[in-house]
C-alpha cells in the first residue's frame, strides 16, 4: 500500500468512535504502516459529538489535518449532516441505520447502510456496534487485514477485558458479511 487512506469516524460520545479509530490506527502500526490518529470531541463527552481522523499510509504522512476523506464511517445523523459533503468523489460512506433518519443522498460516492446496533443487540453485546462498523469498513476498503485488527484488540484491551474479544471477533465478521450483502445506495 503506497497511497494514503484518509478516514473520518464520527458519532456520539460513548459509541466507541474514538476507540474504533484508535484500533484501526494501531492495526496499521502493527502492519508497519505509517498512521495518524487525531481525536476531536465536545466537552460533553458521552452523548456529545465525537470524531477522529485516521490516516493509514504506506509512506510518510505529510499532515494529520484532513478536510476531505476517502471514507466516512458515521454513527449518527449529526455526523452524516456534517461529513457527507467531506467524502471525496469516488469515496465510501458507511452509516448506521437506526441512528440516521435522513440518509445521505450523494450519487458520486459509494454509500452503504449497516444495522450495527441491531447486530450488536443480537450478539447481546451493545458495546460492539462500532466493531460491526469496523468489519464493514475493512470489507469494503481492505487497507489492513482483519486478523491484524483482532491482534490489535488483544494488545489494546486490558487483560480484564479480554473476555470481550470473542464478541468483537463475531461483530467484525458480522460487519464484513453485512458489507458483502449491502446494496450500493449510490455508486
Amino acid at each position: 500500500m503506497t497511497k494514503e487512506h484518509e478516514i473520518i469516524f464520527a458519532g456520539f460520545g460513548g459509541q466507541g468512535v474514538l476507540s474504533l479509530g484508535r484500533l484501526i490506527a494501531y492495526a496499521g502500526m502493527i502492519e508497519g504502516k505509517e498512521v495518524s490518529w487525531m481525536p476531536s470531541y465536545g466537552p460533553e463527552m458521552r452523548g456529545g459529538t465525537a470524531n477522529c481522523i485516521v490516516i493509514v499510509s504506506g509512506s510518510r504522512i505529510s499532515s494529520p489535518i484532513v478536510t476531505k476523506f476517502d471514507t466516512a464511517v458515521l454513527l449518527n445523523q449529526p455526523s452524516v449532516d456534517k461529513f457527507e459533503k467531506a467524502v471525496k468523489p469516488g469515496g465510501l460512506l458507511i452509516y448506521e441505520q437506526s441512528t440516521v433518519i435522513k440518509p445521505p443522498t450523494r450519487d458520486d460516492i459509494e454509500i452503504i447502510c449497516i444495522s450495527a446496533n441491531e447486530e450488536a443487540d443480537k450478539l447481546e453485546a451493545k458495546q460492539v456496534a462500532n466493531m460491526v462498523m469496523a468489519g464493514a469498513f475493512i470489507e469494503r476498503r481492505p487497507i489492513i487485514k482483519i486478523e491484524t485488527i483482532i491482534d490489535a484488540l488483544k494488545k489494546a484491551l486490558p487483560p480484564r477485558r479480554h473476555n470481550l474479544i470473542p464478541f468483537n471477533e463475531k461483530a467484525l465478521e458480522r460487519g464484513r458479511e453485512l458489507a458483502k450483502q449491502a446494496e450500493h445506495v449510490s455508486a
